[in-house]
């Protein structure tokens, strides 16, 4: 059954933050100083957080095999120690040798520099009259400032004397200064995020115990269970994160030294490093080796097959590992991803960079199951903002029928078209008759919205309805699928008429009793879809009464009063005798149903899938009493 928004509730629910717009500042505000002022703190918990999310999988393996919690966790954080350390100095030497092979490099640079200087023609002709006319305007300026003779004569009678600077050789302890001074900030940093994160591997259920109180929760035992889970699928996520960007640096490593590209490690460990900044990061990475290659070769082969290898294996990582090995992407969108890197780049320098995306992920985590930060889910996360009703009605507003094709065609790979309808298009239907009882539409705006769902109805056309199995969305939405139904009796419910779907008189009655009329004739029936108009007076507008089946009453909910759909039914009743009369109420949540049912017609409230069947249901009803004529 289609879920409709309840009446006192029919809007677009707001993520849970704060209601008051400078409260909002303000918390922002404070925030953001704090970040930035305070970073010489948050930075080292931040990497240490992160650290502890890697080396928490490692950990918990070697309490499985009996080594006690505090031996397993000095051994992760020591082998994870290790590693970087080994990253570190590896990173330094090759750095050092680069450092002392610049000035072979530059020749090479100057000379293809100057090979492309003179293949540019008309840039080289642009930029010399550029610098001639600087030239010239700098030789006026000079001209107009030179001084008089007499003082040109007073000039030359003073010399000056030449004078020369010398500083007086250091002494051993400034020397180790001026060496240990540059180390000991990131030293002690380094220290410092060994330290914490032993502590936060120790004592993270003491931490998780804590955040809950300061955050509270209504139910205990749920929020725990969620946090658990949460830093779980993080702990996980960033252990093979590190893992693919590690065989990723190894790869890259062995292609550029088989190239031939000097100091490949380095190369190597600068692109593993980068597959942690989105977006940019590969072009950072591919940006040093494919230099140096344009240095060390003095053609163009090197250059082409780097710049080969980092657009295949970044591809390859992108579109098959990452997805093979994740399952799924890791819940950003791109705007988010593309604003949080630039963020924590601008608090935190190139650290905030490397950060940026595992930081935001935390951040969706939290917002994911904890009611209170909702906000960061529904700013960063990838899932859709607004549910599918929503979503649908919003595009309806705006015009784009381009955004509900697409819309449409995504909910059809996994449904049926009247499964569609019923949790998408239906309780759309319902959120526009709130706010056209409430007056929000203008004559043309009701107008231009009317005949956008007419549209949407025809381009559907096309769709099949066919009794396929239910895809996974729908299997997850109704555990029991209804059996494919049996087609309508032949020759009865066949011609084109033989089934009537009449619009009440409400704003959207008429885009129900389309897509009714619409899933019936997918199911086989003969329907044909009729405003409420067609009550009104003697002119049945080329309807025969004898032909008619079967006549359904569509409205939704509001349309109408109880009284006037009465009206209306015992109209249709008179008009069409010979007709099985059933009603399709949307949104019903009155009386309206119960007074239908008693003007003797069969009431539907689920949906069009229920209508559907509802009418296969009626089906030998009609047969019953067709008449020769009819046979």
């Amino acid at each position: 059954m289609p879920d409709f928004p309840p009446a006192a509730h029919r809007g677009v629910r707001a993520a849970g933050v704060p209601q008051n717009g400078a409260e909002i500042a303000q918390a922002v505000l404070v925030v953001v100083a704090v970040l930035y002022f305070a970073r010489d703190l948050l930075v080292p918990l931040a990497l240490a957080v992160l650290l502890s999310f890697v080396l928490a999988p490692v950990a918990r393996a070697l309490r499985r095999i009996g080594i006690p919690r505090a031996a397993g966790v000095l051994a992760a954080v020591m082998a994870g120690v290790s590693v970087i350390g080994t990253l570190g100095l590896v990173m330094g030497r090759q750095l050092a040798e680069l450092a002392g092979d610049i000035p072979l490099y530059q020749a090479e640079l100057m000379r293809k520099l100057a090979t492309l200087r003179a293949s540019g023609g008309i840039m080289d002709r642009v930029r010399d009259m550029l610098r001639g006319l600087a030239d010239g305007a700098e030789r006026a300026e000079r001209a107009a400032a030179a001084p008089e003779p007499a003082q040109v004569l007073a000039a030359d009678r003073v010399v000056p004397l030449p004078v020369q600077v010398q500083q007086p050789d250091p002494a051993p302890f400034a020397v180790l200064q001026g060496v240990l001074e540059p180390l000991l900030y990131p030293l002690a940093t380094f220290g410092i995020v060994v330290v914490l994160v032993i502590f936060i591997l120790l004592y993270r259920e003491d931490l998780r115990d804590r955040v809950i109180r300061l955050v509270g929760a209504e139910d205990l035992h749920r929020t725990m269970a969620a946090m658990d889970d949460a830093a779980y699928r993080l702990s996980r996520y960033f252990l093979a994160q590190t893992a693919m960007n590690a065989a990723y640096g190894v790869f890259i490593t062995a292609a550029l030294f088989f190239i031939g590209v000097p100091q490949p490690m380095l190369w190597g460990i600068v692109a593993g490093l980068m597959r942690f900044v989105p977006f940019v990061g590969t072009f950072i990475a591919a940006g040093f080796p494919l230099l140096l290659a344009l240095a060390v070769d003095p053609g163009w082969g090197i250059p082409l097959m780097v710049l080969v290898l980092f657009a295949v294996s970044e591809g390859l990582m992108g579109q098959v590992f990452e997805p093979l090995v994740f399952g799924r992407s890791t819940g950003l969108s791109p705007v988010a991803v593309i604003a949080a890197a630039t963020f924590w780049t601008w608090l935190w320098g190139p650290i905030g960079l490397i950060v940026s995306m595992p930081l935001t992920v935390c951040l969706v985590v939290l917002g994911r199951h904890v009611e209170r930060f909702e906000f960061l889910e529904v700013a960063l996360g990838d899932r859709p903002p607004l549910d599918p009703p929503a979503t649908f009605y919003q595009r309806a507003l705006a015009g784009d029928a381009d955004a509900l094709a697409e819309q449409a065609e995504g909910v059809m790979r996994e449904k049926r078209l009247s499964a569609y309808y019923d949790t998408v298009a239906l309780p759309a239907l319902a959120l526009a008759q709130a706010d056209a009882l409430r007056g929000s539409f203008a004559t043309e705006r009701l107008a231009a919205l009317r005949a956008r769902l007419a549209t949407l109805v025809e381009d559907l056309e096309e769709e099949a309805e066919d009794d396929r199995a239910p895809g996974p969305g729908l299997a997850e939405m109704e555990d029991n699928p209804p059996p494919p139904d049996p087609p309508p009796p032949p020759g009865v419910l066949v011609p084109p008429g033989a089934v009537l779907c009449l619009a009440g008189r409400g704003a959207f009655d008429e885009a129900l009793a389309a897509m009714l009329a619409q899933v019936l004739r997918k199911r086989g029936f003969g329907a044909v879809a009729a405003p409420a108009d067609l009550l009104r007076g003697g002119d049945l507008a080329g309807f025969e009464p004898e032909t008619v089946r079967q006549a359904w009453f569509c409205t939704v909910q509001g349309g109408a009063s109880v009284a006037a759909s009465r009206y209306l039914l015992r109209r249709l009743r008179r008009r069409f005798p010979q007709a099985q009369v059933a009603t399709l109420v949307v949104g019903a949540e009155g009386r309206l149903p119960e007074a239908l049912r008693a003007e003797g017609a069969v009431a539907v409230e689920g949906g069009l899938g229920e209508a559907a069947r509802a009418a296969q249901r009626l089906a030998p009803q009609a047969a019953a009493s067709t008449t020769p004529a009819m046979g």
